[in-house]
């Protein structure tokens, strides 16, 4: 069974330095029919106007996961670190105990767009930590590669989830196997694609359960990311 999240049903603020839509209930958006998916716990899409950013706060006990699509974002943590993040990278930081960092986007003329993805931890407790990796285009041109899961070879999220990016040329086509007993997420980030027939317009999302294998294609050039959930 497959159930579409339409872009335009998601909750919307715009807030002049951000215009974000959430998927799932975020701060002041809240839809109890819409509270999550398994432990994908939010999908944020936000634009981050040039020259602002978020600043200094805090999470605990939550898998963050940032992708950005267009522009550069800094990251800075109460761990030490710091960073840039840009397209083709992928950034996981682990709350865990407790952590606090800030976001901003230093361009003076181009905005920032990205993803935020929260995933619920395996468990409550672990100490804070921070990964962040290059993706190679190959990697993911015409194909689904893994970008983040559990094991290593990836940035490693602790929970069971396994997340995939694509990025589709016009009449590609992808296939994923579930095993029995998953579900899973497919988030559009560009384009519009159609999931076992389904058509999926630019930031709809779709859940998937009772599904034994997932056939995504692409009519033009597509980005999609795929979470393969227990």
């Amino acid at each position: 069974m497959i159930t579409v999240r339409k872009a335009a049903d998601r909750g919307h603020f715009d807030h002049g330095w951000l215009n974000t839509y959430h998927t799932f209930s975020f701060a002041d958006y809240y839809d109890p029919a819409h509270m999550g998916f398994g432990s994908l716990r939010v999908i944020n899409e936000d634009v981050v106007a040039p020259g602002r950013g978020f600043g200094t706060h805090a999470h605990k006990d939550m898998e963050i996961i940032t992708y950005v699509l267009d522009g550069a974002l800094d990251h800075k943590d109460s761990m030490g670190n710091g960073s840039t993040i840009q397209p083709g990278e992928v950034q996981r930081m682990s709350a865990g105990t407790g952590v606090t960092h800030s976001e901003f986007n230093h361009s003076k003329a181009e905005s920032v767009h990205l993803l935020q993805i929260w995933i619920l931890p395996e468990r409550h407790g672990l100490p804070p930590s921070y990964e962040q990796r290059a993706i190679a285009p190959a990697q993911l041109q015409g194909r689904l590669g893994l970008i983040a899961a559990p094991q290593d070879g990836t940035v490693k999220v602790h929970q069971d989830v396994q997340l995939y990016a694509a990025v589709l040329a016009a009449g590609q086509r992808v296939t994923h196997t579930l095993q029995p007993g998953r579900r899973a997420w497919l988030q559009v980030a560009r384009g519009n694609v159609t999931l076992n027939g389904q058509v999926l317009h630019q930031s709809d999302g779709a859940a998937v359960t009772q599904e034994s294998s997932l056939e995504i294609v692409s009519p033009g050039r597509a980005e999609v990311l795929l979470f393969d959930l227990a």
